[in-house]
């Protein structure tokens, strides 16, 4: 009996879902629909509300680390792994809407599009976006993760990036994960080496974008390169 109650609630909420989107839900209903995929027989509705309770938000949960989840949230690695992949996907998504080459002319386009890079990143990352003669998109490659000092600006790595993504140009970008949108002094040295390194192949850098959350800070619209 109590497995057919369960069964006629999960109907019902997916039936919601596909009547009404996501936006009418509560934040631990959406959480208790996606444990139906890896908790098939037990009130997900209870484990979704300890969740929340533990952790204190949905963006929290999505944020933690799989083994976070386990630890403190008393799951299981499928249901860790699945939450922990939201953001990712979330990423992935946002990014793939933009298509595979996209113009980044100008730091209000390169802005709306490297923020993109950083959802679901509660750690710095630092990205260096390779450009074409026409401004597109070659590829943003991941150089480095950690906090950003002169470690990361090995010139070697920086040029033979460059060289393999067929930069004319290129854009860096990082997150500031604390809040603060302004650049560091270790910023601004770090831009300058690496503007440096590239001028021996003679591929400019054309802006450095700091992120942090949906806002960003360019170098080129502040006069620092």
């Amino acid at each position: 009996m109590a497995e057919n109650v369960h069964a006629g609630h999960r109907e019902k909420l997916k039936q919601r879902f596909i009547e009404e989107g996501l936006g009418a839900f509560e934040d631990h209903q959406i959480l208790e629909m996606l444990l139906f995929y890896t908790i098939p027989r037990r009130d997900t509705n209870e484990i979704a509300h300890r969740l929340i309770n533990k952790f204190g938000t949905l963006e929290a949960i999505f944020d933690s680390s799989p083994e976070q989840l386990m630890e403190i949230g008393k799951v299981t690695k499928s249901t860790a792994v699945l939450l922990t992949m939201i953001p990712e996907l979330s990423r992935k998504y946002m990014l793939m809407k933009q298509g595979k080459k996209p113009e980044l002319g100008s730091s209000n386009k390169a802005g709306k599009y490297v923020t993109k890079l950083f959802i679901g990143r509660n750690y710095e990352a630092f990205y260096m976006c390779c450009l074409n003669s026409q401004n597109q998109l070659n590829y943003a490659a991941l150089v480095h993760e950690g906090t950003i000092n002169e470690a990361p600006v090995y010139p070697r790595i920086i040029v033979e990036t460059a060289l393999r993504y067929q930069a004319n140009s290129v854009i860096l970008a990082h997150n500031h994960p604390g809040g603060s949108l302004r650049p560091s002094s270790a910023d601004i040295e770090v831009t300058r080496k690496i503007s440096e390194a590239l001028k021996t192949i003679s591929v400019k850098v054309v802006d450095h974008i700091i992120v942090s959350g949906n806002d960003y800070y360019s170098f080129a619209e502040n006069g620092l390169l």
